[in-house]
This record gives C-alpha cells, structure tokens and sequence, in this order.
C-alpha cells in the first residue's frame, strides 16, 4: 500500500495516466475539500485535474509519512506540495481506500488550514458521511 501511495503521487507529479492506472481503480472517487468542486470520479478526470494544476502552477508533491493498514485496506499520507508559480506551499493529508486487488478506489483529502467558521460546516464536498457511519 505505502508504494501504491507514492507511486499515485510520482504520476500526480509527471502527469502520467499509465503510473496512475497502475494504482487507481477504474471507479476511483477522489473527494475533495469544501469548494474544490469535487468529488472527482475516474482516473482520467484525476489525471486531467492535477495536471491542469501542474501545468498552471508547476505544482509538485512531496511524500512526507505514510502509515499503512493491511487489515482495514486503509493508508494515509502526510504530504506537502508545492505551487512555484503561486509562491506558495500546502501541507495536508490523503486517506486511500483500496479494492480487493490491491488498487486505490477512494482518495479523501484534508488541508492543514485554519478552519473557516463562515461555514457550517467544514468538510468534504460530497462525501457520504453518514451513510459510512461518521459522526454526523
């Protein structure tokens, strides 16, 4: 799982659709923060996400930690990005679900930000909290 995590983010950083089909499952949901428009469904619509990013920012991502569970198929990773063309740099963390043959179904996001108390609540667009059992 730790080598599925950081082979996902060598593709998020060349923008490389055969690394990210090697890792993601065809179903694939990436949530995202609260105004990101998000979710996105798919791995092509992950690779043209990021990329547009890469392309606009020369974003770029650093593995910083990743702590895995074989017994739930749960990882997660601490990561920071950089956004030279923005001067500015993101740290945040992803929770990965991964499918029966071992590849990423689901990929949730979180920023180290302040929360924003303009909302009623701060979380992921789309995610189904409830029905997954989450505190709601």
């Amino acid at each position: 799982m730790e080598a599925a995590v950081r082979q996902y983010f060598e593709a998020c950083n060349k923008v490389d659709r055969d690394l990210f089909a090697r890792v993601l499952s065809e179903q694939v949901v990436h949530y995202l923060a609260h105004g990101m428009a998000g979710p996105v469904h798919g791995i092509d619509p992950i690779v043209e996400r990021w990329g547009a990013d890469v392309r606009a920012n020369s974003s770029y991502w650093a593995v910083d930690a990743v702590y895995a569970d074989e017994h739930t198929r749960a990882a997660v990773c601490e990561w920071t990005a950089f956004k030279p063309r923005l001067g500015k740099v993101l740290r945040g963390t992803e929770v990965y679900r991964f499918d029966d043959a071992g590849l990423i179904d689901e990929v949730r996001i979180y920023y180290a930000s302040r929360r924003d108390d303009t909302e009623p609540a701060n979380e992921l667009e789309g995610f189904p909290y409830a029905e997954r059992g989450f505190a709601t």
